[in-house]
């Protein structure tokens, strides 16, 4: 089967050559001529003093239409992974440490408007691949202006940039049952824009017990008020259903890498408890901005949502309820000082309120038995932020900046009798950031910062699996130092960004498991982390008129240097070892092609250091390899009409590794294998109405 869809791309690169030539509302726009929001700078890449990776629709668009995670991990400093299909770990910097599961410390917003819920979490595997047209990742800490926390932030938009009334449906199919489908409805004029989305998604998948269902529906409002004033609003429904097969030892991953995790003496195996996670998730949201003056205009938004989790695992039933509401609001003030000088003042409040629910039962053949704990979760995030940005003549920019953060967390365990009351308040962490950049040329831009992070533990971290209540956690607190450069070279077709930052880390918390394979977490004392991010992009070819008329390589490195710096438990001294979750090294290159008659082909690459796998530094999960590519034919069937025809495969190499290891994991379960060798083609028809 390999060799055969390796003979069907060749086919189509050959067939297609003598197609009609396409002219794409899609062209790729340059990196540094991009506008980034990152910090409320609303500025160009190369003025932005801030580590971070844009990734745009034509970056997402070189893989295979199911996920997000190929386009994030082509950028340096980001891993994304996926324990089993639907089950997502953000890595920015090393954040994973915290996270056996769900994205934590990373803070995300979704259009504006807080994602992440008020105890940490975010629900990122809810929404599907095209529920995002772009994406912002800010690396390290971005206290000062999005809150507590020391693993950056996420910026997520569902409007393409260039809207236009029109009608698109997105169609694949490939190995293990896949099927995914998308329909998109864009209605409405300049001044009011409607989009309607809904994607379906569903896989048997590769491993055994590790089924996956996805439904979302979504609705964007962009309506201009007046001359000075516009609204957003978004609403989101998503039901989400995915297996869990569980972690397996070194033994059973090398014997049977597709395996789910089998019982062991008493504890039953993922398999036979249905282990398994079934999310819905509500949520809405409306975004006021206002031109007051030509110097002054505000945002507001506020949201209210609601998520309902069950997971039935080998352990235990968990059904979990958790509404919460929010809002954040800030304004800008810009003005000219003299001549050649320009001031830009943010400040605002960002507020989150959550009352959670949270039941665990026994688990009786993937059905809640006995209950075992009955949790009321009240969670209160308050933080107030305010950021300074002035324009010196010579194209100096200094940006200073610092939030307060205050969180309120009481958790009652109503299953004790007298019932048991804990509390924990974190408030009055001043998180500042100083960041100066010098833009030589329009073609060079170099900067250094320095910014605190701060970041308490998560709903999750303190009341884990194990049910072991954990109000005695500290929060993280470090202080990260960075310099970078960026620009471009050759007339612009080669675009470099390199940066280098040391993060010192206090209470660093990571994770452990138990005997029963239940999670809980301690603090870790102090981490050094070290690193060198680096991005090259070289545009070798830009000529319309010839047989090949855009080709491009893409070439990212990052190297990592985390170490655990005072870290003793008990007896055992891991001072010196290396973080577990962390590839020293790890190489992200493509290369892009695009021909005359509107053939393209895609082809990536991707390698990782082998990971230590624990903090003894005693196992590594091995390095690896892998290729992919897409392939594929666009031509306008009508002058409104597109028509993409396409071809992906993964893993070329067939290579066996894990994608996701369970960090700590007690009796060496650390394995989760990753697909094998897998396809997926599909057509995609966008219908434009103007």
């Amino acid at each position: 089967m390999r060799h055969y869809v390796t003979t069907i791309l060749l086919l189509l690169q050959i067939n297609f050559l003598s197609g009609q030539v396409v002219t794409s509302n899609d062209s790729v726009q340059t990196l540094q001529e991009i506008t980034v929001k990152a910090y409320e700078q609303n500025r160009k890449l190369m003025q932005v003093p801030t580590a971070i990776a844009v990734i745009t629709q034509p970056q997402l668009l070189r893989f295979n239409n199911t996920n997000i995670l190929p386009a994030l991990n082509s950028n340096p400093g980001i891993r994304m992974e996926e324990r089993s299909p639907g089950s997502y770990r953000l890595n920015i910097r090393g954040s994973s440490l915290r996270s056996p599961f769900g994205v934590r410390n990373v803070k995300t917003y979704y259009n504006d408007i807080p994602y992440t819920d008020p105890g940490g979490n975010t629900y990122l595997n809810q929404l599907g691949f095209y529920n995002i047209q772009s994406a912002e990742v800010i690396k390290g800490p971005g206290s000062s202006l999005y809150g507590a926390g020391t693993g950056g932030a996420l910026l997520l938009k569902t409007n393409q940039a260039n809207w236009q009334p029109g009608l698109s449906f997105d169609f694949s199919a490939g190995s293990f049952a896949l099927n995914n489908l998308n329909t998109n409805l864009r209605l409405g004029t300049d001044a009011v824009q409607n989009t309607l989305n809904y994607l379906q998604v569903s896989s048997n998948s590769y491993r055994d017990n590790s089924e996956l269902d996805r439904k979302v529906f979504t609705w964007d409002l962009n309506a201009k008020l007046s001359d000075k004033g516009k609204v957003t609003a978004h609403f989101l429904w998503g039901d989400l259903f995915y297996q869990t097969p569980g972690a397996l030892t070194l033994t059973e991953y090398m014997a049977n890498p597709k395996g789910a995790r089998p019982r062991v003496g008493p504890i039953p195996g993922a398999a036979e408890n249905k282990a398994a996670i079934f999310q819905k998730i509500f949520l809405a949201g409306i975004t006021f901005t206002q031109r007051f003056s030509e110097h002054l205009q505000n945002t507001t938004s506020f949201y209210g949502a609601s998520t309902r989790l069950l997971n039935p695992t080998i352990r235990n039933y968990g059904r979990t309820n958790e509404p919460h509401t929010g809002g954040r609001t800030f304004f800008q003030f810009d003005k000219k000082i003299g001549e050649r000088s320009k001031l830009n003042i943010v400040t605002g409040v960002e507020f989150q309120q959550g009352i959670s629910s949270v039941r665990i039962y026994s688990n009786e053949d993937g059905k809640p038995d006995t209950l075992q704990t009955d949790d009321e979760i009240n969670n209160r995030v308050f933080f107030a932020f305010a950021q300074a940005t002035l324009e010196l003549p010579k194209d100096w920019f200094i940006t200073a900046g610092a939030s307060i953060n205050s969180q309120n967390l009481n958790i009652t365990r109503l299953s004790t009798s007298p019932v048991i009351e804990q509390k924990r308040k974190y408030e009055n962490e001043l998180a500042p950031r100083l960041a100066i950049l010098k833009q030589f040329t329009r073609s060079l831009s170099v900067y250094t910062s320095v910014a605190r992070g701060f970041s308490p533990p998560t709903t999750a971290e303190i009341l884990p699996s194990s049910g072991v209540i954990g109000t005695s956690l500290d929060p993280e607190d470090g202080i990260n130092y960075e310099a970078g450069l960026r620009g471009t070279l050759n007339h612009g077709r080669i675009y470099f960004d390199v940066n280098a930052f040391y993060f010192a880390l206090k209470n660093t918390i990571v994770q452990r498991r138990d005997a029963n394979g239940a999670d809980y977490f301690v603090n870790a004392g102090s981490t050094k982390q070290l690193g060198l991010e680096t991005y090259l992009s070289w545009q070798l070819l830009r000529n319309s008129k010839k047989m090949i008329s855009d080709l491009k390589i893409s070439f990212s490195h990052t190297w990592n240097d985390f170490t655990y710096k005072d870290f003793k438990q008990v007896n055992t001294d891991f001072s010196g070892n290396e973080l577990p979750s962390v590839p020293p090294q790890i190489i992200a290159a493509g290369i892009d092609l695009i021909t005359k008659p509107g053939v393209y082909l895609n082809i990536n690459y991707y390698y990782a250091d082998p990971i230590p796998l624990n903090d003894a530094n005693t196992e590594y999960a091995a390095s690896y390899n892998l290729l992919g590519a897409r392939t594929g034919w666009k031509k306008h069937l009508h002058p409104k009409v597109l028509m993409d025809l396409f071809l992906a495969v993964d893993n070329i190499f067939d290579v066996t590794y894990s994608l996701g290891n369970d960090i700590n994991a007690f009796g060496g379960r650390y394995y989760n294998a990753a697909t094998p060798f897998n396809f997926a083609g599909g057509i995609a028809l966008h219908f434009n109405f103007k």
